[in-house]
């Protein structure tokens, strides 16, 4: 039979800065018991009372991922280098049996400038190229009969080294999503390879992601 406690955890679970403000004592236990009541009482399909939701709330133990802060906050201030990089394009364009061939001609001229920044990444149904602004026309005549889904410029990426190991960090990319909610950063797209992670934003967010990503290090 389901619990106010049961109820309490299901909620908090789905909801990670609650979660975390309330591990952190930084929550009002009584504002949010009293927010809470409706809801659970729902879900119990019974009347609950504020006070034993407060009772719940109180005595909620978070998952190991949110206790081992200590850990998480040491790996964070290991974090390298962060670089941003301007002047960017994103281009989707549908798959299709012709893609690559005309891909690998981009990949020449790419070759000849080895300061451009450029990714490239294949979906099931879907490509996408994120190349430095100065190729637009070159990748569009390239690209000219292949069908587009979206065109993006005046975007910044913003790239950074993680350390060996991350892979099995649990919670790490969390740490960035939620500092970058927070701050109301906008991501246009998201990158990660073993060792680097990178988001794509607008010109207008680049100053406010990057202060973001330092404090996440800090």
């Amino acid at each position: 039979m389901k619990t106010v406690s049961n109820c309490v955890e299901d909620i908090l679970i789905t909801q990670p800065y609650l979660e975390e403000a309330l591990s952190r004592n930084i929550i009002n236990f009584s504002a949010l018991a009293i927010e809470l009541t409706e809801p659970i009482s729902k879900m119990l399909k019974k009347e609950v009372k504020p006070g034993a939701i407060m009772m719940a709330l109180r005595r909620y133990n978070p998952p190991p991922a949110l206790s081992n802060s200590v850990k998480m906050k040491k790996f964070m201030q290991n974090l390298g280098d962060i670089t941003v990089r301007s002047n960017l394009t994103d281009f989707t364009i549908k798959n299709s049996e012709t893609i690559i061939d005309n891909h690998a001609k981009i990949l020449e001229r790419i070759n000849q400038e080895s300061k451009l920044f450029y990714t490239f990444t294949r979906g099931i149904h879907e490509s996408n190229i994120i190349i430095s602004s100065s190729l637009d026309d070159f990748i569009k005549e390239n690209l000219k009969n292949e069908s587009f889904i979206a065109v993006q410029d005046g975007l910044s990426a913003i790239s950074v080294n993680l350390p060996q190991d991350n892979s099995k960090i649990a919670g790490l990319y969390y740490q960035f999503f939620k500092r970058l909610a927070w701050e109301g950063i906008v991501l246009y797209e998201v990158i990660s390879t073993t060792n680097e992670f990178t988001i794509l934003v607008e010109d207008e967010f680049v100053d406010k992601a990057f202060t973001a990503i330092k404090k996440v290090k800090a």
